[in-house]
């Protein structure tokens, strides 16, 4: 019997014909840019979250082991297979539903409390602060909370009380205290480029800063020079203040610390490599530069000392900061008024405010 082709037969085969040459080139397009990515990655392994390798796992599973050969992919096809194992192995795993013997574990809100007791109080030993916990319905032995503070890395009440804590420390003087440090600034000079040395002290309580000066020679004389206006008993801008925060820079010379310890100032030098001890003004320094410093090109010291001058009016009053609960310094009282803006360094610094009526 002969076969005899109808036209929508014909139609049909050219038509499948022309969807798989298709679905060919992109195949091919999708292959050639994965080869491409390979290659700008080089030899470094490509790291997929959990997210990513499921998903990966899933579609693979869809394709099979041949197809996946013929494709080029981000990771092996045996790979995207042993994925696809661990996926339907978790599937199948009810070992976290099972009730682990021994012991009930203790409560969440109970291992939090023992340790809040324990940084918020470095005197409090095992029974006191088992005692705290009474107070508030909780009871649980003197033991269960050594092991608590254990895991958590916790020493006992003698160790914590040598060690103390800084956060308390600075709590405790928080009225009394500032901190001092460097940045450096690239300066176009009729001798070629110069770095300079650019002063700055923080008070922590309130984050008004000051600029102390710069120079491209901080040498002791400098140093002294700059101790004396910082301490003059008129305007000096750690006047009232106790300790002066200040890591073991050589600048920080021991005629620098004997001016502020005749003012009444003690010089509290940080272990080495402890940036976060002096946080504030490692803080200031990175916002001084994102916001300011590596967005100028300066020509003479005169361009530096304007820039961060305006720069610090600006910080001041109109910049909202987040350790202050996202407010200013020095607030603007107007909430009623026409908005307008307030712009500084050639309008890379934005304000806007209510003109005060």
């Amino acid at each position: 019997m002969d076969l005899i082709l109808q036209p929508w037969h014909l139609f049909l085969t050219i038509f499948g014909l022309w969807l798989n040459e298709q679905l060919q080139h992109r195949i091919d397009f999708l292959n050639n840019q994965v080869e491409e990515l390979m290659k700008l990655n080089g030899k470094k392994r490509i790291l997929l979250d959990d997210d990513a390798r499921r998903r990966l796992a899933v579609k693979g599973r869809s394709l099979g082991l041949k197809a996946l050969r013929e494709l080029t992919t981000i990771v092996t096809p045996e790979t995207i297979m042993r994925w696809h194992r661990e996926l339907v192995a978790k599937k199948w795993d009810y070992s976290e539903k099972r009730k682990s013997a021994g012991r009930p574990c203790i409560r969440p809100e109970i291992v939090g409390l023992v340790v809040r007791f324990a940084k918020d109080n470095p005197r409090w030993g095992y029974d006191r602060i088992q005692g705290a916990l009474s107070n508030l319905g909780y009871h649980i032995s003197d033991t269960t909370v050594g092991n608590i503070l254990r895991d958590h890395g916790i020493e006992p009440a003698p160790d914590r009380q040598r060690t103390g804590d800084w956060n308390a420390f600075l709590k405790a003087h928080w009225d009394q205290l500032a901190a001092i440090d460097f940045t450096t600034i690239e300066v176009w000079t009729s001798k070629g480029l110069i770095t300079y040395y650019l002063l700055f002290v923080i008070e922590l309580k309130t984050r008004r800063v000051h600029f102390v000066g710069s120079t491209p020679n901080p040498g002791e004389s400098w140093m002294k020079r700059m101790a004396l206006n910082l301490t003059d008993h008129e305007d000096g801008f750690i006047n009232g203040k106790q300790y002066l925060l200040m890591d073991r820079d050589t600048k920080f010379s021991k005629a620098f610390r004997e001016i502020l310890s005749d003012a009444g100032v003690q010089a509290v030098m940080l272990p080495p490599r402890s940036p976060n001890m002096n946080a504030f003004i490692e803080r200031f320094m990175r916002t001084l530069k994102s916001e300011c410093l590596d967005r100028m090109i300066f020509f003479g010291e005169s361009s530096v000392s304007r820039a961060v001058k305006s720069y610090l009016e600006h910080y001041h009053t109109e910049r909202n900061h987040q350790g202050l609960g996202n407010k200013l310094i020095e607030p603007n009282e107007a909430v009623t008024g026409k908005i307008e803006c307030r712009e500084r360094l050639g309008g890379m610094l934005k304000y806007y405010h209510r003109e005060a009526a």
